[in-house]
């Protein structure tokens, strides 16, 4: 028979390896939250908000004065990002997922600050009486928030924003008429197409 002296202590194992086990789950699964891709991307979302954007290219191609013009197209962002934000929100939560995730708050804080500057660039074209360079510059910065954003999403999405980008540079240097016809293809066509892809392929 084994000494008294001799016998291994046996409080405490067991309570330290349960916690050492649920130490290396978390640490798993927090990494594999940071490794993963944000893929609540709305595609059904992203369809929707290109049939308003042709709604509002025809409204805009109407309107008799520039101010008239940009209330139109402010009005339009009203729209899209509540549409995007419900899409988004819903897709989100039939994945089981959260915007708030490592990929989601990545995908935001990459996607939001392009948007930022073309908010306050709006504002000063809009002060300055300038805003034939507006669809050009929206175009553009839209597509640099989509392809920083995407750098954390599924790989369709930085495409998307190279597209909006290249329609971007080309509407700044052509005439201030084309204006609508560019946005309308970047808002509205590239939006139900890309919408439609991602519908397809990812689902939502």
């Amino acid at each position: 028979m084994t000494p008294p002296e001799l016998r291994q202590p046996r409080t405490g194992n067991p309570v330290a390896l349960d916690d050492r086990a649920r130490d290396n789950l978390r640490f798993i699964r927090e990494t594999m939250e940071r490794a993963g891709s944000f893929t609540a991307v709305p595609g059904w979302g992203g369809v929707a908000i290109g049939i308003t954007a042709l709604g509002a290219a025809a409204i805009a191609s109407r309107q008799t004065s520039s101010l008239a013009w940009l209330v139109t197209w402010l009005g339009e962002l009203v729209v899209a990002v509540c549409i995007a934000a419900w899409a988004t929100f819903s897709k989100a939560r039939e994945a089981g997922g959260s915007l708030f995730s490592g990929p989601g708050r990545r995908f935001v804080y990459s996607f939001a600050p392009p948007l930022f500057v073309g908010a306050v660039l709006t504002v000063v074209l809009a002060r300055i009486g300038y805003t034939e360079a507006a669809p050009g510059m929206w175009l553009l910065l839209y597509g640099t928030g989509v392809v920083t954003g995407g750098a954390f999403s599924i790989r369709i999405v930085p495409l998307m924003g190279l597209c909006f980008m290249v329609l971007g540079t080309v509407a700044l240097f052509c005439p201030w008429s084309w204006g609508n016809a560019f946005l309308a293809g970047g808002f509205g066509v590239l939006h139900i197409a890309f919408g439609g892809l991602i519908a397809r392929k990812y689902g939502g």
